[in-house]
């Protein structure tokens, strides 16, 4: 019987010495033991480790059971007396076996599990982790750290629940597990802000360290991920408490205004290995950008900034993570990028943003991100979110800013939905810089002439593709046409009618060619289509059709018509507004002539 071979095991030992116990007697003790969990006899073992007599055994052998303990724990259904004469077996382990032991084989049995079990089994240990962490003189930062990495490194892989159901059921316990996990770091946070205010020159920075590592990791994963925004129905949002308690620890241990305003990262681990070295630093940009967003979105310890900040150096402090975040395609990351932008642009007035701040690479890169977002994101309400975000910060620059944004863009953009829209904001602008007693040297004059060289252009000339580049060009022929009405040529204030040669030179002339080419080409194909469909005697002849060198989905003759009609549509709608630009510059040119002669 499994207890009778315990008990005789135990026998043996209590007559030795500690010096005296041999590989043998551990691995006995060990197969007994277990054999007794397994068997069903854990209130017999209870007794044996509980015994005064046996403590010394305990102490050196004990930790050998945790394997086996766990297992039968998970075995055992929740209201199972053997169940809870195992969590107490696990109890008395951790006030008993030897420190360094049982944190090696606590550590371990984290280390084995896997896949639905990780989170049940750091929350069944995380206790006995921390009584006995609590218990260690040597090296105790350094398990600390230890334990919090290889807890976090179990974590990771675990998919985080994202909607309001997926938090509610918590399938895998991860919403419940990483908050336990704060619990079980809070006497290590308690032990640095005790130390931190027994002495202003605190020295021993290693536990500190471990804390905050802890906390860049926990910021990356799961919160970096995790829906954050206050969902109907949940009282209290697991990942909104786990954040504030992050940010909390980062206050209490003096590190959060560093690594916000500071980008301090503690000791900076040195890489032989230029690999590590970037996969470390990226790590740390997305933690330090998940951080800025819980402050300055979800207002996470806002309370504890001084209110000293102006709305332009939050938002350069910002805009690394701002970059940080436009760059990934998950939803939930894109969101919280595009959220941290619009919350530091609606702390600004309009126009308040000086032009000098454009020599900061992020000030270009975010716009051209933004634009990335506007175009190809397959999510709508993205795509509107960052043209509306894109406005604003348009909205916040000086003119001077406006008009060097608006050449990065119209360069850098390529895309004619995206140019049109910035052209539109041009005419705005030159709509302000002619109203009376606004100074504007950066929308009139030779300032603007060098912008219309851009705006006022085809791409190719003549053989320009007119259809995909439609927006430009329409946005091009309003903003021509405006500037004719609006500006009189013996005025000349936007200097349109000095650069009118240049202007039909290099846009109206090769676009009346295109345009010709373009229909002649378009209803030649209308015409082949039409004779083609009349000897196949049927509308529903299906073709496939390539579009910038990728194959569409097959389309019927008739739908190839209705696409090709649409172009000519295209055509003629451009052809009119360069008719009547053309006329407006023949008719004030005529006029001007008239008054002189």
């Amino acid at each position: 019987m499994a207890v009778d071979e315990l008990q005789a095991i135990i026998q043996r030992c209590q007559i030795l010495e500690e010096a005296d116990f041999k590989g043998e007697d551990f691995n006995l003790f060990q197969v007994a033991g277990q054999k007794c969990l397994e068997d069903g006899y854990a209130a017999q073992l209870l007794e044996v480790i509980q015994n005064e007599k046996n403590k010394v055994i305990i102490k050196n052998m004990g930790w050998n059971l945790i394997s086996p303990l766990v297992r039968c724990i998970f075995m055992y259904k929740q209201d199972d007396d053997k169940r809870e004469h195992c969590l107490r077996i696990l109890d008395q382990l951790a006030q008993l076996c030897n420190p360094k032991e049982l944190f090696l084989g606590l550590l371990e049995q984290i280390e084995q599990t896997s896949g639905e079990q990780v989170c049940q089994t750091v929350m069944l240990l995380l206790q006995p982790l921390q009584t006995v962490l609590l218990k260690l003189q040597n090296k105790k930062a350094y398990s600390v750290g230890l334990s919090l990495a290889m807890i976090m490194n179990q974590l990771t892989p675990l998919p985080v629940p994202y909607t309001k159901q997926q938090i509610q059921e918590d399938k895998l316990g991860l919403c419940q597990c990483c908050n336990a996990v704060v619990d079980f770091a809070k006497p290590f946070v308690n032990e640095v802000v005790k130390n931190m205010e027994k002495s202003s020159e605190y020295n021993d920075m290693e536990l500190k360290e471990e804390l905050i590592k802890f906390c860049m990791k926990s910021l990356k994963y799961p919160l970096l991920t995790a829906e954050l925004e206050q969902l109907e129905g949940i009282e209290e949002h697991p990942f909104r408490h786990f954040a504030i308690e992050i940010i909390d620890i980062l206050w209490n241990i003096g590190e959060l205004i560093p690594l916000v305003f500071v980008h301090h990262k503690g000791k900076s681990t040195h890489w032989e290995n230029q690999e590590f070295a970037d996969i470390e630093r990226k790590n740390s940009a997305d933690s330090l950008a998940c951080l800025s967003y819980l402050i300055f979105v979800q207002h996470f310890g806002v309370e504890c900034f001084p209110v000293v900040f102006s709305p332009s150096y939050l938002l350069l402090c910002n805009m690394t993570h701002i970059e940080v975040l436009l760059k990934r395609t998950e939803e939930s990351v894109l969101s919280k990028g595009l959220d941290l932008f619009e919350s530091c642009l609606l702390r600004m007035e309009d126009n308040s943003l000086l032009h000098h701040y454009l020599e900061f690479r992020d000030f270009i890169n975010v716009p051209q991100d933004l634009v990335k977002i506007m175009t190809l994101c397959p999510m709508e309400h993205m795509r509107k979110k960052s043209l509306n975000i894109l406005q604003l910060f348009i909205d916040k620059f000086d003119t001077e800013g406006k008009y060097t944004l608006f050449r990065c863009l119209l360069k850098t953009s390529n895309h004619a939905g995206v140019e049109g829209y910035i052209i539109k904001n041009i005419k705005d602008q030159i709509h302000l810089a002619l109203m009376k007693g606004y100074d504007n040297i950066w929308f009139t004059g030779h300032h603007l002439i060098s912008l219309l060289d851009l705006v006022l252009s085809l791409p190719e000339g003549a053989e320009t593709d007119l259809l995909q580049n439609s927006d430009r060009i329409m946005a091009s022929l309003n903003l021509l046409r405006y500037l004719v009405i609006k500006d009189c040529e013996s005025d000349n204030q936007t200097g349109v009618w000095t650069t009118l040669g240049k202007i039909e030179q290099n846009f109206l002339k090769p676009l009346r060619i295109g345009l010709n080419m373009s229909k002649a080409h378009y209803e030649a194909e209308i015409k082949n289509k039409k004779e083609n469909r009349k000897e196949t005697h049927s509308s529903n002849t299906v073709c496939s059709v390539t579009v910038s060198g990728e194959k569409m989905p097959t389309m019927t003759t008739g739908m190839q018509l209705q696409v090709l009609h649409s172009a000519l549509f295209t055509f003629d709608l451009i052809e009119s507004v360069l008719a009547r630009v053309e006329e407006l510059i023949e008719v004030k040119t005529k006029a001007v002539m008239d008054e002189n002669s």
